[in-house]
């Protein structure tokens, strides 16, 4: 496993994290199996949030801990907070700060390495955000701060009133979910490709020292396209490059985003330990240039 410093930190984390999302419903055994690859597999960046299965994903994360007191030092742990599921988005202080004291319960942790606003609130109040940030880290709770799903002008806007440095952007990308890099390679044209949707976000955090997380990165607009008849060309793209580098196709997958010079992190969402192992071998795998393109192209990208 390959390591980095994000900017404006002094966390060193693995360049693949593990997401929480699917953690609920397994066992005591299974869940210290599944952290066990992770760190076997030199996986040490762990990513919560306060909604997934109501909270009972922090819980049993948690729970490990309670078991594991030794591994807390080794890790670095996430969380995300701002959503009222079904309901609102809510960045109100009382709100956040009911978030973070709740995932640290939940988590049993004394601090948090990284809290994230979890989706933009269209009645967000910069300063608000900015007063709960400081609280938190004033009171040792949170280390550092970050966002996710927001674009390069809800950052800029952040930005202005925080006086922490937001280190983190939570976004989905992959072969089959390309819509950061579309635009920046269809400039001038006039075709669906060339819209600039986000504002440029992805080069945003890159002049700006963010990391961006990549989540899902192994699905499409009709589900997980690895193996999927609806992606024949893709997937045979990645079984090439999976062959001539001996790993598995997620790893090729996640080799790919790798290959972007932005230093992304990609978030994995797997519970199976095999599967795991298999997955960290991309950060070890450096694809060539055209192999890239090779993948772009095969997920029905054009061009110009």
């Amino acid at each position: 496993m390959k390591y980095f410093t994000p900017e404006s930190t002094e966390l060193c984390v693995s360049r693949i994290a593990q997401g929480c999302m699917r953690i609920a419903g397994l066992s005591d055994r299974e869940l210290d199996a599944m952290i066990g690859a992770d760190l076997d597999a030199g996986i040490n960046f762990f990513d919560h949030a306060d909604i997934y299965s109501k909270g009972r994903c922090e819980e049993k994360f948690g729970a490990y801990l309670r078991r594991n007191p030794s591994v807390r030092d080794k890790i670095v742990i996430q969380t995300k907070c701002g959503i009222v599921i079904g309901k609102r988005y809510d960045f109100t202080e009382k709100h956040l700060i009911e978030c973070a004291e709740g995932s640290l319960k939940r988590l049993n942790v004394e601090h948090i390495d990284v809290l994230l606003l979890h989706r933009p609130d269209a009645l967000c109040e910069p300063e608000t955000v900015a007063k709960v940030f400081d609280k938190l880290h004033g009171e040792g709770k949170v280390r550092y701060f970050g966002v996710s799903n927001h674009n390069s002008f809800q950052l800029q806007l952040l930005q202005k009133y925080v006086g922490h440095k937001l280190v983190f952007n939570q976004l989905q990308f992959g072969p089959a979910h390309t819509g950061m890099i579309d635009s920046g390679l269809h400039v001038n044209m006039t075709d669906s490709a060339s819209v600039m949707r986000d504002g440029m976000t992805l080069d945003y955090c890159r002049l700006n020292g963010i990391t961006v997380q990549p989540w899902s990165p192994f699905r499409a607009k009709n589900g997980r396209f690895i193996g999927s008849i609806f992606h024949l060309r893709l997937n045979r793209a990645l079984k090439k490059i999976a062959d001539k580098y001996g790993i598995t196709v997620s790893a090729a997958t996640l080799a790919w985003i790798l290959r972007h010079p932005a230093r992304m992190q990609p978030i994995i969402g797997s519970t199976d330990g095999v599967r795991i192992i298999g997955m960290a071998k991309a950060a070890e795998t450096e694809i060539t240039h055209e192999e890239w393109y090779d993948v772009y192209r095969a997920a029905g990208n054009s061009i110009p």
